[in-house]
């Protein structure tokens, strides 16, 4: 069976407990070594804040991209079929043509990082033409006071957010934005034995 997907522990553990959500999500429990778990928090939380105190920064994007690469050479070693790419920059949108909108269609998942006050990472699982749907680690009852963004609360497994596209391909500093072009990090994420070839594939728009 999957897990339900979980919700972060601290202010700033929201990176590894995305990366987990994002295994949880591609594989069956039994299928999941308690090596991946360990390094996922080893790895993550390696970021100091002004004052000089550990882990009190959550993860950077150097983190993410050794876990992605981490990964992908566990999956080779142990015959895991897991594969994951590292985005930055321009290639990070959400369109008809966007690496993003691929991976999501062949029904993979995206780490992606956005805004929340501050720089957080969240977990796309889907989208369609109107809406990404994501899952959020940061905890929260109370809807956004803006539009476009819908709390779900029935679909533990997959989502909990349900977000316009132009509030993720904001540049700016609002909720849920991915922020200026040329700082937009993610990681996409593939379990090789459901991934959906691009032959039977229909984009969204």
């Amino acid at each position: 069976m999957k897990n339900p997907l979980n919700y972060q522990t601290t202010e700033y553990d929201c990176g590894p407990t995305s990366m987990l959500n994002a295994v949880n999500f591609l594989f069956h429990r039994k299928e999941i070594s308690p090596d991946v778990v360990k390094n996922i928090m080893l790895y993550c939380l390696d970021s100091y804040n002004k004052k000089g105190e550990a882990y009190k920064s959550g993860t950077t994007g150097m983190a993410m991209i050794f876990l992605a690469n981490w990964l992908n050479q566990f999956g080779k070693v142990k015959k895991w079929p897991i594969q994951c790419e590292a985005l930055n920059g321009n290639s990070i949108n959400i369109s008809q043509n966007s690496k993003i909108a691929e991976c999501l269609g062949q029904g993979g998942v995206v780490v992606a990082r956005v805004m929340l006050g501050c720089w957080h990472y969240v977990l796309l699982t889907g989208i369609d033409d109107e809406y990404v749907y994501l899952f959020d680690p940061y905890y929260r009852v109370k809807n956004f006071p803006v539009k476009g963004i819908d709390l779900i609360k029935d679909a533990p497994t997959k989502m909990n957010r349900r977000i316009e596209h132009h509030i993720l391909n904001s540049e700016g500093t609002g909720y849920y934005a991915l922020g200026k072009a040329e700082g937009r990090e993610c990681i996409l994420l593939y379990n090789k034995k459901t991934r959906i070839t691009m032959d039977n594939i229909e984009y969204f728009i």
